[in-house]
């Protein structure tokens, strides 16, 4: 069963921008850190960007200046914006709650195509 349900991909030239939105229920949002990750065909899963429940923010290196992480508490929602989009961002991209302190509390949304045509 889903848990974590993401909208927001498609297909973008390279240069433009996309924002995934990630939802979850209030409990799950409330108790967790949040985060994106990218799978590319072939590749490792890798996590693109964090974000803790107290704000603070990481960034792979290879997105940094160009994605940003956020989170709407009232909505429940995680974002991430990405401007700047290069071919090498192509992937499927999955949103991550995950608990360090609940360790069942561990969930993943169902993953979004973003494709980058050059």
């Amino acid at each position: 069963q889903v848990q974590l349900v993401e909208s927001g991909g498609g297909l973008v030239q390279a240069g433009g921008s996309l924002r995934l939105s990630c939802a979850a229920s209030e409990t799950i949002f409330s108790l967790t850190d949040q985060g994106w990750y990218r799978q590319a065909p072939g590749k490792q899963r890798e996590l693109v960007a964090g974000i803790t429940s107290g704000g603070s923010t990481n960034y792979a290196d290879s997105v940094k200046g160009r994605f940003t992480i956020s989170r709407d508490n009232a909505k429940n929602t995680v974002y991430l914006q990405m401007n700047s989009l290069k071919p090498e961002d192509t992937a499927v991209y999955y949103c991550n709650a995950h608990s360090r302190a609940i360790l069942y509390m561990d969930y993943w949304g169902q993953g979004t195509q973003v494709t980058v045509s050059s």
